[in-house]
């Protein structure tokens, strides 16, 4: 699957837009490729830079397999990212540049999770059902 963005290129700078220094809604995705059989996908997006380890920004499951997410979207269940709330969690790096990665699963099957899993949850379920996955990689840095 490949996925991409309007807002922004593959390795290319998020606009503010989708920070905390902007209106901290989440980008919009377009996605080709999903795979057939796909029933739904999984959406994880984290920022692997951050000074205590990886922090996730978004979680979210049983989105329907359709082309587009759009900008500020709620595609499907939201678990619990690394602010502890559920929701899309803007760029926000303390430092330097951080690079934010967007990975989306295709799935062969609803996940039965509560909303505000964990992503350890997220990825106990998913697994034995990914049958695509692509991703997407945006930076950063505040000025």
């Amino acid at each position: 699957m490949k996925i991409s963005s309007k807002a922004f290129e593959h390795e290319g700078a998020m606009p503010a837009k989708y920070t905390c220094d902007g209106d901290e809604v989440s980008p919009p995705l377009h996605i080709e490729g999903i795979p057939e059989g796909t029933i739904t996908m999984a959406l994880i997006a984290e920022d692997p830079d951050a000074p205590k380890g990886t922090f996730d920004h978004w979680l979210v499951w049983n989105i329907d397999p359709v082309p587009d997410i759009a900008e500020g979207g709620r595609p499907g269940i939201s678990g619990k990212n690394g602010a502890g709330k559920t929701g899309y969690h803007g760029a926000c790096p303390p430092n330097g540049s951080h690079r934010y990665f967007f990975y989306l699963f295709a799935l062969d099957t609803d996940l039965d999770l509560p909303a505000g899993a964990s992503r350890q949850e997220l990825q106990d379920a998913m697994q034995g059902h990914i049958i695509g996955q692509g991703s997407l990689m945006g930076t950063y840095q505040r000025n």
